[in-house]
């Protein structure tokens, strides 16, 4: 059952201004989502543009949004993850001529808002996570054979938790007792391990964060999709990112770094003929929410947009 949330986009002027360099393109949303940035790169094209979004959720498949905006011929949408974003390019014939790609990443209002999907711990659910709730494995089903060792390496590589080690005992050993199968119970024992608290954030934010990334292989598609945008982007072409927390903000950081310099050669040995060059170049620097969005979105204070040009 699809419940509509409100969505605010994130960074909306400053993302499209980033993204749009022309009007008759072709441009990829790589995050639907409730359609905010699709629905203001439409008015933006011309008759002539082309605009593919694509979102692993369900709901936002069957959205208000999603309907509205499939009336318009310029528009087609997809049911996959970004990660498969080439493969949808090339059946287009799209390959090297798309114009503009926007990732906007992380955990969209509506998951947050709606308990049933199981992406907060402030509202008691059962504990799912997936975006795509149509395949994989949820995050209870995860937490109940997971080895202990492993799951402490989950929550310290993806939540940057320094008490990953107790906490992860403490899933374990309560498990052994009971399913740990809602976001409540899962929210309770992590407050219970947890005895020095982060100012203004909740014991169970990292441990949450840590289990989602892992649930939606969020970073390893995101690697994916920055190195498949190398092929996809026309000359020119723009790729604009809008991250919601470190792990994802250096990945991005680093690609378009690389991307930027090409290969590092010393100046001591001569240049082989097939030395790579730089493939991107970076537009300004990394912007964040205005005073004035934040006032408005306070899930905007996190955000940090970059965008880069293929050369």
């Amino acid at each position: 059952m699809v419940v509509e949330t409100e969505h605010k986009p994130v960074l909306l002027g400053e993302a499209l201004d980033g993204l749009m360099q022309r009007t008759d393109g072709v441009f990829i949303d790589g995050t639907f989502g409730r359609g905010g940035h699709s629905g203001n790169i439409l008015q933006r094209l011309s008759a002539a543009g082309r605009l593919l979004a694509i979102d692993k959720d369900v709901d936002a498949m069957n959205s208000s949004a999603a309907k509205q905006w499939l009336l318009d011929s310029r528009f087609e949408l997809e049911h996959e993850s970004f990660a498969n974003m080439q493969q949808l390019v090339v059946q287009r014939n799209w390959l090297g001529k798309v114009s503009g790609i926007l990732l906007d990443l992380g955990v969209s209002s509506p998951q947050l808002d709606v308990a049933e999907r199981g992406f907060s711990f402030m509202k008691d659910g059962p504990l799912d996570m997936r975006m795509d709730v149509s395949r994989g494995e949820s995050a209870a089903e995860w937490l109940s054979s997971v080895k202990e060792a492993d799951l402490v390496d989950v929550l310290r590589t993806y939540g940057e938790e320094r008490f990953a080690r107790r906490i992860a005992a403490k899933i374990v050993s309560t498990r052994d007792e009971a399913c740990i199968d809602t976001t409540a119970q899962l929210a309770s024992l992590i407050e219970d391990v947890v005895t020095k608290r982060e100012p203004g954030k909740h014991p169970a934010t990292r441990t949450f964060q840590a289990i989602r990334i892992k649930i939606n292989n969020e970073l390893s598609d995101l690697e994916s999709v920055l190195l498949q945008s190398m092929d996809m982007l026309a000359k020119d072409g723009r790729l604009v990112v809008i991250s919601f927390h470190s792990l994802e903000d250096r990945i991005v950081k680093r690609f378009m770094r690389k991307e930027s310099l090409g290969d590092v050669v010393s100046r001591h040995l001569p240049l082989p003929l097939d030395a790579k060059k730089p493939r991107l170049r970076t537009i300004g620097k990394a912007v964040k929410a205005s005073a004035a969005e934040l006032a408005e979105n306070v899930r905007s204070r996190s955000a940090v947009l970059r965008i880069a040009e293929k050369l």
